[in-house]
C-alpha cells in the first residue's frame, strides 16, 4: 500500500464544526487516508460540545477565542498561529467549510504554502459584498483559491461556473449538515433536553399535539443585523408573542455578543411568551427544533436543518445565498421590517394550508449522504494528480 493521503481538516465556529464533523468522521474511517484536525476556536465553548458529540479530538487547538475581537484581530491571530501549524503537518489536502474568518484564511494559507484546497459547501453567493457581511466576500477569496469545490447544489455548481471555476474541480454533494442533523435527531430525546423542554412548558409534545403550546424558534445574530434592524426584529417578535401569549411559546437562544445581548433581553425580556435561553449546545437545538411549528432566523444553517425537519422557515435577512428553499417553498425571504415579519408569521401560525404547503415541500440541501461524496471525490481527484506520467 502506497503512503497514506493527509488530509487536514480545519474549522473554528460551531457550525463549521457541524458541517465538517461528517466529513471528519468519513475520512478518519477511510483506508488510505490520515485524518488530521486543527481547530481555530473562534467559537470556544460552542465549539466543544459539538466536538463532544462526534467523538472528534482535534491534534491541534490554537484556542484563539478571545473576548470582543475584531474581525482584523481574529483574522491576524489565525495567520499567525495557524501557519506554523501546516508547515509543520505538511498535507496533501486542507478542508474547510463554508465561509467564516477562519475559512478565508485557511484558504490563503493553503495557497501560501503550496498545499492543495478543498473547500466545503462552494459556490454560496449573493452578489452582494455587503449582505452578509463579512461571509460573502469571505466564500469569494475561499472559492478562487480553491482546488476543489464541494458544492452542496446544482445552484451552488451554477453560480461557481459563472466565474469560470472548471467543471471538473466541481462536485456536487449536498450538505453534510443534514449528515449532521440525521445523527443528532437520533440522540436528541437525552435527559438534558426533556429538562429544557420541560423548563419552557413544552414535555415531549410534538409541534401541533392536542391541547400543547406551538414553538416559534427563533435565531437573530448576524453582524448585518446589529442596531436597527435587530430591534425591528424584536418588535415584531413582541408583537407575536402578545398576540399568541396564551398558544405560542416564542423561544430564542440569544446570542452572547454584546450586540445581540442587551437589546434582545432590554425589549423581550419582560414579555409573557416570550422564552430567552442562553446559547444551546446542538442537541438541546435539534430537539426544539424537531418540535417547532415554524423558525424564524437570519442563520444560514437553520434554512438548511429545518426543511429536513418539515418546519417552514421564515428567513430575516435582505438576501439570502441559499435561494434553492425559496424556491422550493420550504422557506421564505421576510427581510427585517416588523410589519413584514408579523404579516408572514401570523399567515403560518393562523392558515393551516399555508403551514402544511411549506412543510411538505421536498427539502433541497441532501439526503444525508454528502461527506461520503466529498472524500470519496477528494481520493479520485487525489488519485488522478498523483498518477505517474
Amino acid at each position: 500500500m502506497g503512503r497514506l493521503i493527509r488530509v487536514l481538516s480545519i474549522f473554528g465556529t460551531r457550525p463549521e464544526a457541524i458541517k465538517m464533523a461528517p466529513v471528519v468522521r468519513s475520512l478518519a474511517e477511510t483506508p488510505g487516508i490520515c485524518s488530521l484536525v486543527c481547530v481555530t476556536a473562534q467559537h470556544r465553548q460552542m465549539l466543544d460540545q459539538v466536538l463532544r458529540l462526534f467523538g472528534i479530538v482535534p491534534d491541534v487547538d490554537l484556542d484563539l477565542m478571545r473576548p470582543d475581537q475584531s474581525l482584523a484581530e481574529i483574522t491576524a491571530a489565525v495567520f499567525a498561529r495557524l501557519d506554523p501549524v501546516i508547515r509543520d503537518m505538511r498535507p496533501d489536502w486542507i478542508l474547510a467549510e463554508g465561509d467564516t474568518t477562519s475559512v478565508m484564511a485557511v484558504a490563503l494559507l493553503s495557497h501560501y504554502n503550496r498545499i492543495r484546497f478543498g473547500h466545503v459547501e462552494a459556490g454560496l453567493r449573493t452578489g452582494d459584498k455587503w449582505n452578509p457581511f463579512p461571509e460573502e466576500i469571505n466564500r469569494v477569496v475561499a472559492g478562487a483559491v480553491a482546488d476543489l469545490h464541494f458544492a452542496p447544489t446544482e445552484w451552488a455548481r451554477a453560480n461557481l461556473r459563472r466565474e469560470n471555476v472548471p467543471e471538473g474541480k466541481i462536485v456536487v454533494t449536498g450538505n453534510p449538515v443534514i449528515d449532521a442533523l440525521n445523527y443528532a435527531v437520533r440522540r436528541a430525546d437525552t435527559e438534558e433536553t426533556a429538562r429544557l423542554l420541560d423548563r419552557i412548558g413544552l414535555g415531549q409534545t410534538m409541534p401541533l399535539a392536542a391541547g400543547g403550546p406551538r414553538v416559534v424558534l427563533v435565531t437573530a445574530h448576524r453582524r448585518e443585523n446589529f442596531g436597527a434592524p435587530l430591534e425591528r426584529i424584536c418588535m415584531a417578535l413582541a408583537e407575536l408573542a402578545r398576540t399568541y401569549r396564551e398558544t405560542v411559546r416564542i423561544v430564542y437562544p440569544v446570542h452572547l455578543n454584546p450586540n445581540v445581548w442587551e437589546p434582545v433581553h432590554r425589549m423581550l425580556g419582560s414579555i409573557p411568551g416570550m422564552v430567552l435561553l442562553p446559547p444551546l449546545d446542538y442537541l438541546p437545538l435539534v430537539a426544539l427544533l424537531r418540535r417547532a411549528a415554524m423558525v424564524l432566523t437570519d442563520s444560514g444553517g437553520l434554512q438548511e436543518e429545518a426543511p429536513a425537519l418539515g418546519v417552514p422557515v421564515l428567513v430575516m435577512r435582505e438576501a439570502t445565498e441559499r435561494p434553492e428553499g425559496v424556491a422550493a417553498g420550504t422557506a421564505k425571504l421576510v427581510g427585517t421590517d416588523t410589519a413584514r415579519i408579523v404579516v408572514e408569521s401570523r399567515r403560518l401560525l393562523d392558515d393551516p394550508e399555508a403551514h402544511a404547503a411549506m412543510a411538505r415541500a421536498v427539502n433541497p440541501y441532501g439526503d444525508g449522504h454528502a461527506a461520503a461524496r466529498i472524500v470519496s471525490a477528494l481520493l479520485g481527484r487525489h488519485s488522478v494528480e498523483n498518477a505517474p506520467v
